[in-house]
């Protein structure tokens, strides 16, 4: 039903900027809550940014807060992450993903579909 693809990982230096794409395919993608979430090896995969369809309710993790700013161009079913000021412990596979049941949610297990990941790394 959902098909989804990241894009715009790569290597920066920490306090740098990277903007993360997800292109969404398929006529179910109207509707969806989105999220970001990542990913870094030997930890569990956590929590960064979530957006309804409307746009009017966003929330982030606690540690991204004025760095991160999650948005959506529902008409090119993209869903985006700027990141900015970017910190080493920031590096991790990031993975956009999506939610066909409506409503708020920032649990990845109430997320039902999700792209193969984009590697983001901060150096120091």
């Amino acid at each position: 039903q959902v098909r989804l693809v990241e894009s715009g990982g790569g290597l920066v230096q920490a306090g740098g900027s990277l903007r993360l794409s997800c292109a969404a395919s398929g006529r179910t993608f109207s509707g969806y809550t989105m999220g970001w979430f990542r990913q870094a090896p030997g930890k569990e995969r956590e929590f960064v940014a979530a957006i309804i369809w409307s746009g009017g309710w966003t929330h982030y993790a606690e540690s991204v807060k004025g760095r991160f700013t999650i948005s959506r161009d529902n008409a090119k079913n993209t869903v985006a992450l700027q990141m900015n000021d970017l910190k080493p412990e920031d590096t991790a596979a990031y993975y956009c993903a999506a939610r066909a049941v409506l409503g708020q949610s920032i649990r990845a297990s109430e997320y039902g579909y999700w792209g193969q990941g984009t590697q983001v790394t901060v150096s120091s």
